[in-house]
């Protein structure tokens, strides 16, 4: 009976190589990372089987090596590199820039590095282009005549507002109005472009026409000056000639003057331009100014006052735009200068933030730089100038000159060019006469 039982089960469930059913559904449950621990149900064990027969396909793994682009690896390293660089970069900028800090009124600034930290953002290059223009009729153009050479200055500037506005000197304003050799030999150059163009321009020259008219003829042009005449020059032999060689009949003389005549009837007559229609100056072609730490970016301003004292050489500008950068932490306050001008004594420090010798100087591998230059007040004020021993050259004209404690003493506008120690200011009272603050007055 039990052999029966036996070979019907065998029947049933017939098993190769002698496996045992349980090893199997546990290896198959394993291969799932199932863990199973439960009894088998001998009921369920053939469906089972089947199902987990076709589960277990037995399929040799496929492994795929992806090859590295090294040229992709190479991008993302400059990449990264670029982005390190730019990130440590403004971050240097950003913390140099938080170790500004605004000044307050009549703090006292105690040496020169904290001067020039607290200002030397708010101290500019000056770049002033410029050149000869004529008026002619109403009709104003720029002249390019050889003699008319457009000339290029370099000076310094300082914020006093929030709005754009700088003070400097006149003469880097208007170098043209300096009373100098060179102003000399300007206005002469001016009388003698209005006489050559009163010679060589004629009223039928239309006014569009008058800068090419004058650029094509200008070899032609002379200076006429009517004061010493015209004259002809004659040779010793003449006052020995016979009274032969002057004789000539009546009818000779009449032909020859027929001739001369109508001669000059035929050459066309023309009209020229008057002298007192003509007028030629000097003018701003353009004027910018350029930060202290910046690449060269210059940024466009327009004249706004110049003193009407000519002792007094001060003037205004302005920035276009009418707003002064953020990265200027401090203008120069004009409420907390010296404008006791009696109070300076000489031997009391002067020290100068400024542009000597122009873009020539400024100029660094990483971009505008300023400077500062110190020295001892040598004599007192006179009211409008006082005397220092800072050393200065051009392109310094119109730097702020300061006390001990960084307050605005004067103006640089002059030296002496062959011996340093001898330069002047415009004491900073007198900035009134040109500048005035919002309310009315300087304190």
């Amino acid at each position: 009976m039990n052999n029966e039982k036996n070979d019907s089960n065998n029947g049933l469930d017939p098993q190769p190589n002698g496996e045992n059913p349980q090893n199997q559904y546990d290896f198959s449950k394993s291969a799932h990372s199932f863990t199973e621990n439960s009894k088998v149900n001998p009921e369920e064990t053939s469906n089972e089987k089947i199902s987990l027969t076709e589960e277990i396909d037995p399929i040799s793994p496929t492994i795929e090596t992806k090859k590295k682009n090294p040229y992709k690896i190479a991008f993302y390293v400059l990449g990264g590199v670029i982005i390190l660089g730019s990130a440590s970069f403004f971050g240097y900028k950003y913390l140099n820039k938080q170790q500004e800090i605004p000044v307050e009124i009549n703090q006292c600034l105690d040496t020169d590095t904290k001067i020039y930290d607290a200002y030397k953002d708010a101290v500019v290059l000056i770049k002033h282009r410029y050149g000869y223009f004529a008026k002619i009729n109403g009709k104003e153009f720029q002249l390019t005549v050889p003699e008319a050479t457009e000339e290029t200055i370099y000076g310094t500037g300082f914020f006093v507002d929030r709005e754009g506005s700088l003070l400097t000197n006149t003469h880097v304003l208007q170098p043209w109005s300096s009373k100098d050799t060179q102003n000399e030999k300007i206005q002469t150059n001016i009388s003698n472009m209005r006489m050559k163009i009163a010679s060589i321009l004629t009223t039928d020259v239309s006014e569009d026409g008058y800068e090419s008219f004058i650029l094509r003829n200008w070899g032609n042009a002379n200076i006429h000056n009517e004061e010493e005449g015209d004259y002809t020059e004659y040779d010793g032999e003449t006052e020995n000639n016979s009274g032969a060689d002057f004789v000539a009949s009546s009818e000779s003389q009449v032909d020859s003057a027929t001739a001369v005549t109508d001669i000059a009837a035929s050459i066309p007559q023309k009209d020229y331009i008057s002298e007192e229609k003509i007028e030629v100056y000097m003018k701003t072609i353009d004027i910018s100014v350029a930060l202290h730490d910046s690449n060269e970016e210059w940024l466009n301003c327009s004249i706004v006052k110049i003193s009407d004292d000519s002792k007094i050489d001060l003037g205004v500008l302005q920035l276009l735009d009418q707003k002064t950068p953020e990265s200027v932490t401090n203008i120069i306050n004009l409420d907390n200068m010296i404008s006791d001008d009696k109070s300076l004594k000489p031997g009391e420090k002067a020290i100068m933030v400024g542009y000597p010798l122009g873009v020539d100087l400024a100029q660094t591998n990483s971009g505008i730089k300023v400077q500062l230059y110190d020295g001892q007040i040598s004599k007192e004020s006179d009211g409008n100038e006082i005397q220092y021993s800072i050393t200065s050259t051009h392109g310094a004209s119109g730097s702020p000159v300061f006390n001990n404690c960084g307050q605005l003493i004067a103006v640089n506008f002059s030296g002496v060019d062959e011996i340093q120690g001898f330069n002047f200011g415009i004491v900073a009272k007198q900035i009134q006469t040109v500048f005035k603050t919002k309310s009315g007055e300087i304190k």
